[in-house]
């Protein structure tokens, strides 16, 4: 494709290079498989694939008030601990889910926030709508930088070669650290259920980085890997994808997220409006569905408990690592146990499955 009007990571060219197909993602113009989704998702499970994940937003807050500010902005309690990173909602006034953020402690007075791509710019001037008051200075480091994920039961042993250091690193960890004159900051996260590592930095950093990892990279079983692939790993790893699974119109209670709400840490935006979205009860809650029988489900897709729609799916794929159909949707509380039998309606046909509680497969993380 080629599509003037799209975004395009400092890693494009190199992308294309590499056999990427490209397709618009939320505006930018980003590769949605290489070799192929199977192949690519089997070597983030057996070896290690690398993603371009320059599209991501990334904030750095800084000031006396840095902590107190991201404690009001997120939902869950945020580690002040230099090197260590929480995942957190972060929410409007009436509780529901702007975007889902990893924050990570550099420092006394110093946070990086990752945010999601279609959502960098709204939260960076919600962040600026709410630093009223506050002594903190915001920097919108989105445009000016660039990110590798490298994922994979052999990610520490590729990216340790250039990064000694991050192995060290626990997870959610980060550090800051020097490569090809610059300084780079490194965290051990994964979004695929595997070990794994992203590296953000300036571009000239990151094309760096990416051309030795693909130096080194083949020993270690490395592959370039795309959106495709990307979906396919973290659904089977249960975790959401914002704009997919989680949105405004929902709460974290209702996206199984209830864990990263900390309401006893005091005031937060978002913090009444939950307690009173929790007392009402909710009618529906993201529910995990695995086919019983051959099936490829996608969003959209009726769930049915006997002859009553009780919601749809809002992701759903195969999963390579299952060989069965998996997928997740807001259902109705008679489905919320694990295990209780109810159907999905594909192209017409209703094939039978069954719900599942958290990640569909183990975690190696």
């Amino acid at each position: 494709m080629n599509d003037s009007s799209l975004k395009r990571t400092p890693l494009f060219d190199r992308m294309v290079q590499a056999g990427g197909r490209m397709v618009d993602f939320h505006g930018w113009e980003m590769p949605v498989q290489f070799a192929g989704i199977l192949a690519e998702h089997r070597a983030v499970r057996t070896a290690c694939g690398v993603f371009d994940v320059s599209h991501m937003g990334q904030v750095l807050i800084s000031g006396p008030d840095a902590h107190r500010f991201i404690e009001h902005v997120n939902c869950n309690r945020m580690s002040a601990e230099p090197g260590k990173g929480t995942y957190a909602h972060i929410l409007a006034e009436d509780g529901g889910i702007l975007d889902d953020a990893i924050t990570f402690c550099l420092g006394p007075e110093r946070f990086l926030a990752i945010v999601n791509a279609a959502t960098a710019d709204k939260d960076f001037e919600w962040f600026q709508h709410w630093s009223e008051g506050y002594d903190v200075a915001l920097d919108n480091a989105s445009e000016r930088t660039a990110m590798l994920a490298v994922q994979g039961p052999r990610a520490p042993a590729l990216v340790g070669e250039l990064f000694p250091a991050a192995l060290a690193l626990p997870r959610f960890g980060i550090a800051e650290l020097p490569f090809a004159g610059e300084t780079a900051f490194v965290m051990r996260t994964g979004y695929t259920g595997e070990d794994g590592f992203e590296i953000a930095a300036l571009p000239e950093c990151i094309l760096a980085t990416w051309a030795e990892l693909i130096l080194r990279g083949g020993r270690h079983g490395l592959v370039p890997c795309g959106l495709g692939a990307r979906d396919t790993l973290r659904l089977e790893a249960g975790y959401l994808l914002y704009g997919a699974d989680a949105d405004e119109t929902r709460t974290p209670y209702e996206a199984n997220c209830g864990w990263a709400v900390k309401l006893q840490k005091g005031d937060f935006i978002g913090r009444e409006a939950l307690i009173r979205r929790k007392e009402a009860g909710f009618k529906e809650k993201l529910t995990g569905v695995r086919l019983l029988e051959r099936g490829v489900p996608r969003a959209g897709c009726a769930v049915r408990l006997g002859d009553r729609k009780i919601g749809e799916l809002c992701s759903a794929t195969f999963a390579p690592s299952l060989g069965t159909g998996i997928g997740v949707g807001y259902l109705a509380p008679e489905a919320w146990e694990a295990g209780t039998r109810v159907a999905v309606e594909i192209h017409g046909k209703t094939v039978p499955a069954e719900t599942v509680r958290g990640a569909f497969r183990k975690n190696n993380v």
